[in-house]
C-alpha cells in the first residue's frame, strides 16, 4: 500500500461543503482509504490576491493506485465537483493536490511529487504536519521551512477542528 498526502482548498460557494464532499468522493473510490483529515484552516489568496479566504485541510491516506491513477482520481473530483481552471492561483470550487507519494520523488508532465510549492506555503504545511505519521526526509524539509514562517504573515488561521474522516463527512448530502 502506498501511503499519500493531499492538499485540497477551496474558496468559493459553501467551502466546508466543498471539503466535506471531496473527502466523501475520495473514501468512495474504490482501492483508497482515507486515513486522516487535518483541521479545517482558513488562509489568506496565495499569487492572485483579488479573491476570497480559502478553507484548507490535509488528508492522509493509503491507497494500492500508483501516483499517476492517484492524480486522475484527484482530477476527476474537481471536475465532479465543477472545477474550472480560469486564473492561475485564482478562485476555485476545490483543489485537490498530491503533496507526498510514499517517499518517492516523482517527475512527469502531468506530477511533480514533492509538491515543486509545498515547502513554501504555511497554508500546505500547518495542515499537512498536523496529520503527517511518517517521519521522513520529506516531513522534516515541512517541519523546518514551517518553523521559518511567520503564520500570522501568511495568514494561516484554524478555523474549525477535524476529527476522524467519517466525522469530518458525516453532514455531507
Amino acid at each position: 500500500m502506498n501511503t499519500v498526502y493531499l492538499s485540497l482548498g477551496t474558496n468559493i460557494g459553501d467551502r466546508e461543503a466543498n471539503l466535506k464532499l471531496a473527502v466523501k468522493l475520495l473514501m468512495e473510490m474504490p482501492g483508497i482509504n482515507v486515513k486522516a483529515v487535518s483541521s479545517i484552516y482558513e488562509t489568506a489568496p496565495v499569487g492572485f490576491l483579488n479573491q476570497a479566504a480559502f478553507l484548507n485541510i490535509a488528508v492522509r491516506l493509503t491507497t494500492a493506485l500508483p501516483a499517476a491513477e492517484m492524480l486522475s482520481a484527484c482530477q476527476q473530483i474537481e471536475s465532479e465537483l465543477g472545477r474550472v481552471r480560469e486564473i492561475r492561483w485564482g478562485p476555485r470550487i476545490i483543489d485537490l493536490d498530491i503533496l507526498l507519494y510514499n517517499h518517492e520523488n516523482i517527475e512527469t508532465e502531468s506530477l511533480i511529487v514533492p509538491h515543486e510549492r509545498m515547502f513554501e506555503r504555511a497554508f500546505v504545511l500547518v495542515p499537512l504536519l498536523e496529520i503527517a505519521k511518517e517521519d521522513t526526509a520529506q516531513l522534516l524539509r515541512a517541519q523546518q521551512a514551517l518553523q521559518s514562517m511567520d503564520l500570522k504573515k501568511e495568514g494561516v488561521v484554524q478555523w474549525k477542528q477535524s476529527g476522524t474522516a467519517e466525522e469530518f463527512v458525516r453532514s455531507v448530502n
